[in-house]
């Protein structure tokens, strides 16, 4: 049996950095991943805003950045485009596009420097409370291996097992969990290759698609949809769109990615006795864009810091620990429910309703692009914004 104050279950960004924070701040760390590497594969978009890596204090690098994106297009049903570029309008959310098999290992080597120890190819398989602590079972490299902790931090992804372990509830109903396909391909012919792009209505039930460029003629084209709302898998509707758009009719996937991306808001529990949640497990998702790297980042920064004050405090309660929750709720939550109410918005509009609203926008001057501004002009047009949306920006 292996000891240590805290162990981190999955080593994605929210659990390195969980990791980085806890042994920063003074703690015994190891974290286990139950991948031979960390990073792959991907389940991601990859997109980042600059204003979110800034605010962790993480400095971009060209060996994990593959494309700075300078603006958005936006593109409606009948594929009337709204492009918001930095000659147009300052863009404080634009940001990078990233190489996640180098930065989620870049993430763990940081974790690794501040002192935690990693373990690969290590899969949790039990937990089990033994006094004040716990012990977790793995699969370490083929053979049996017990860590007990003092606190173990979950960020084992969606619908988290070891939260459920804990007790607490992380399955999502299926309207809180978007079904998502990506390829990354090459030859793909983007009308502004600088620009992120999103594809909004039919072609994508309950979400959107996106096409997201890496350089040269690769990006990443995915989709998102609630399977509540369509008998089509992602995948197949995935087909369908990178078949019907101009920019991927003559691209070849190279790679192909499938996942669930929860989208209904953090998680109400959060902690238990001896345990935190963070990340995608804690569904530390923004539920309008489906973006978790940075806000899953900003929650596992609080639980390595909050995990790593109650070892130093001797209390691993669930009472001490709720403050964790608190902390998230002041970082996340309050905006996770505006962007809630924003996105039942949009699923209730139709494809000809959204082309209306392109329209309208599609030769606007902003001076920035942001929430609230996006909100007020929707609300000129729509009565429905004004119904939905009225009152919360």
């Amino acid at each position: 049996m292996m000891e240590t104050d805290i162990l981190v279950i999955g080593a994605g960004p929210a659990g390195s950095t969980a990791a980085k924070h806890a042994a920063i701040n003074g703690a015994r760390v190891i974290v286990i991943d139950k991948k031979s590497e960390i990073g792959s594969p991907k389940r991601c978009a990859e997109g980042v805003s600059k204003e979110g890596l800034e605010k962790l204090g993480i400095e971009p690098s060209p060996r994990w950045v593959t494309k700075e994106a300078t603006g958005v297009r936006m593109v409606s049903p009948n594929g009337t485009a709204v492009n918001l570029t930095e000659e147009k309008v300052n863009l404080p959310e634009a940001g990078y596009i990233l190489e996640r098999k180098i930065f989620d290992k870049h993430m763990a080597m940081e974790a690794g420097r501040a002192g935690a120890k990693i373990m690969v190819k290590t899969l949790a398989t039990g937990m089990r409370r033994e006094e004040d602590q716990v012990v977790v079972n793995t699969a370490h490299m083929d053979r049996e291996l017990e860590i007990k902790a003092k606190i173990v931090i979950a960020a084992d992804g969606p619908e988290s097992r070891v939260g459920r372990w804990a007790g607490l509830k992380t399955a999502l109903k299926p309207k809180n969990m978007e079904s998502c396909a990506q390829f990354e391909m090459a030859g793909v012919d983007m009308a502004e290759p600088d620009c992120i792009e999103f594809h909004f209505g039919s072609v994508a039930p309950g979400g959107y698609a996106w096409i997201f460029p890496k350089g040269d003629d690769i990006a990443n084209v995915g989709l998102g949809v609630l399977t509540t709302i369509t008998d089509k898998s992602a995948y197949q509707h995935l087909l369908e769109f990178v078949e019907s758009n101009p920019a991927t009719q003559n691209a070849q996937p190279v790679e192909l990615n499938i996942g669930g991306d929860p989208v209904g808001g953090l998680l109400k529990k959060m902690v238990a006795d001896n345990v935190l949640v963070t990340g995608d497990a804690a569904s530390m998702v923004n539920p309008l864009t489906g973006g978790g790297i940075i806000s899953g980042m900003l929650g596992g920064r609080i639980a390595g810091q909050v995990a790593a004050q109650a070892v130093a405090d001797g209390d691993y309660s669930h009472e001490n620990l709720k403050i964790y929750e608190k902390l998230c709720e002041e970082e996340l939550g309050e905006s996770f429910q505006k962007y809630l109410k924003a996105k039942e918005y949009l699923l209730s509009l139709s494809d000809t309703e959204l082309d209306t609203i392109a329209e309208a926008f599609k030769d606007s001057d902003f001076e920035t692009i942001n929430t609230k501004e996006m909100v007020r002009k929707l609300v000129k047009i729509s009565p429905k914004a004004l119904l939905k949306l009225g009152k919360l920006f």
